[in-house]
């Protein structure tokens, strides 16, 4: 027998006969119709994730069949298998709690199955990290096949893209400028097509930091999921996996600090999703690195924002596509890049663009490096005695006339709180004031979920107030816009600052300093801190008590401690 591990004979399930166990795994295999011809072949696995909780992917099964075209014209036995699937807004908490078990399906299955290379098929906010997450720790040859953005809807002659438009409608509605009937004609109209949200959010940011990193091929990124072109690019996916086979292109040696600086160059650059810090600092860390904010800062002041696309913008997806999509935008920061990163395709970023050559692009949605849209990029890390370890502002989203603002503070202790109070007509609440969410982090029983995106209270929306400062240990949604301080770390329910605000202080922002700060008298932080009781009770069982023994905070990516590589 033949003792080469490649195709169904890698990792062969433990009989103490390995001829015996690949005599048996050959015979379950043709139980499902396959030649033993065909046997004899490398396999490429596919990483399925469909699902009916997830609408970003409904589209999934006919990509599917393009990637098996593209595997068997190149000479390889296409098997797909299925790992859990995560859609944003059908999970509670919050979908980001069940990034890190995604992860660890991926990568087990990935490990543990007889495959020589792997396709990964995701698209929706937190299936991209995690598969990104989990394909690092594997170490297999693996290319990433990404969803691609909705197409828009329409409503009264305007375009409408989820989820920032969704926003937009709903700020509207609860300003008493939008009817009942109103909003539920909009509602039908937001999400329309397969595919991720048709706007800059988190999907289409991770979409964007895929292809910077060199883990999909190029120019697929910013594909709409329904046009013949998507499916084109999972064909050709699928014979680039087979090329890849036997390869040392394996994503912990694609994803290297290089290359990770590239992806937040494009972040910063795209006016990217504030999430995106997060699952990059995710992913490098099973690289075995750490993604300093300081660093971000340094970048984000030597990268314009050059990207036209909503919520920082106008446009949507579509036509960023159609403009020239992620390859346009590399060869505008090509001098900011370094360009020896490997790929997938097994050239590196610097001989794509060179192949690539120059093209035509569409200025209304990617600028030029000489009439950037903002001179600087997108999002800035703030430090100061309220976020010691970090805080994250999208400064391309927000007002810059409350970049440099001191107010007092209206404490909101929980999402329940936020919820019970918020539109009460007796809050105690001005438009200068400062909002601040407590317990709301990786480490409270909500799991950071996009709660940071605090509503104006009502009684300010219905006077026209539109934005104010809003700080949390919590997210927001890359869809969503606003003067907004996310990612608080150490966050309250771990025993941070944030935990010690109360109703009255004072906070500055100062963006120009890089600083959040609560003005308030170091004694009488520590004597706030001694009266502090912890926020969350530990769960029994289960991977609810997993997630609290093992999450790290923001600034390691919310990845659980045990997955990180040893050394």
């Amino acid at each position: 027998m033949n003792d080469k591990p490649t195709g169904i004979a890698n990792g062969l399930t433990n009989y103490g006969d390995r001829d015996f166990s690949l005599y048996l795994r050959r015979s379950f295999a043709q139980s499902m119709g396959y030649s033993r011809e065909m046997l004899k072949k490398p396999v490429v696995g596919i990483a399925y994730t469909p699902s009916g909780f997830n609408n970003c992917h409904r589209h999934f099964p006919e990509m599917l069949e393009a990637v098996k075209r593209g595997v068997l014209a190149a000479g390889a036995l296409p098997i797909e298998f299925p790992t859990i699937s995560l859609g944003e807004v059908f999970l509670n908490p919050t979908s980001l709690k069940f990034r890190n078990l995604m992860s660890m399906d991926t990568e087990e299955m990935v490990r543990s199955q007889p495959m020589d290379s792997v396709v990964l098929m995701g698209g929706c906010d937190k299936t991209v990290p995690a598969q990104l997450m989990g394909a690092v720790s594997a170490a297999k040859p693996s290319i990433m096949l990404i969803a691609g953005p909705m197409m828009t809807g329409r409503y009264r002659g305007e375009r409408l893209g989820a989820c920032t438009d969704c926003r937009r409608f709903w700020a509207q509605y609860r300003a008493g400028k939008v009817s009942d009937a109103e909003i539920n004609q909009v509602e039908g109209n937001l999400a329309t097509t397969a595919g991720t949200c048709a706007v800059m959010g988190t999907a289409s940011t991770m979409a964007c930091i895929t292809e910077a990193l060199g883990m999909c091929l190029p120019g697929t990124a910013a594909i709409p999921a329904v046009h013949a072109d998507r499916l084109r690019a999972a064909e050709a996916t699928g014979a680039a996996a087979v090329r890849m086979i036997g390869s040392t292109l394996t994503p912990d040696r694609i994803v290297n600090q290089k290359s990770v600086e590239n992806a937040l160059r494009v972040l910063l650059a795209i006016g990217g999703s504030t999430n995106a810090v997060i699952h990059l600092a995710a992913i490098a860390g099973r690289a075995g690195f750490p993604i300093s904010l300081e660093r971000l800062n340094a970048l984000s002041d030597t990268t314009p924002v050059l990207v036209n696309l909503k919520p920082v913008g106008n446009g949507y997806m579509e036509d960023f596509f159609a403009g020239g999509g992620v390859g346009a935008l590399l060869r505008e920061l090509k001098d900011l890049l370094h360009l020896d990163c490997m790929t997938v395709t097994g050239e590196t970023l610097g001989e794509r663009l060179a192949a690539e050559g120059e093209s035509w692009v569409d200025r209304t949605i990617i600028a030029e490096r000489a009439k950037p849209l903002e001179p600087q990029g997108g999002l800035v890390a703030l430090f100061g005695n309220l976020a010691p370890q970090g805080a994250i502002l999208k400064r391309s989203a927000a007002d810059a006339n409350l970049f440099e603002h001191e107010g007092r503070a209206v404490v909101f202790s929980s999402l329940e709180d936020l919820a019970g109070r918020i539109d009460d007509p007796a809050l105690d609440v001005e438009a200068h004031d400062i909002l601040v969410l407590q317990n709301a982090g990786p480490h409270s029983a909500s799991a950071m979920p996009e709660a940071g995106y605090l509503p104006i209270p009502k009684k300010l929306a219905t006077k026209g107030v539109k934005d104010m400062v809003r700080v949390s240990d919590a997210r927001m949604s890359g869809t969503a816009f606003g003067t907004i301080v996310l990612h608080v770390t150490p966050d309250a329910a771990s025993g941070g600052p944030l935990a010690l605000v109360r109703n009255g202080d004072r906070i500055k922002l100062s963006v120009k300093e890089r600083r959040i700060d609560l003005l308030v008298g170091e004694a009488e932080l520590q004597r706030r801190a001694s009266e502090v009781k912890p926020a969350v009770e530990a769960p029994a069982r289960g991977y609810a008590r997993l997630y609290a023994q093992e999450i790290l905070g923001a600034d390691q990516g919310c990845d659980f401690a045990f997955l990180k590589p040893r050394g």
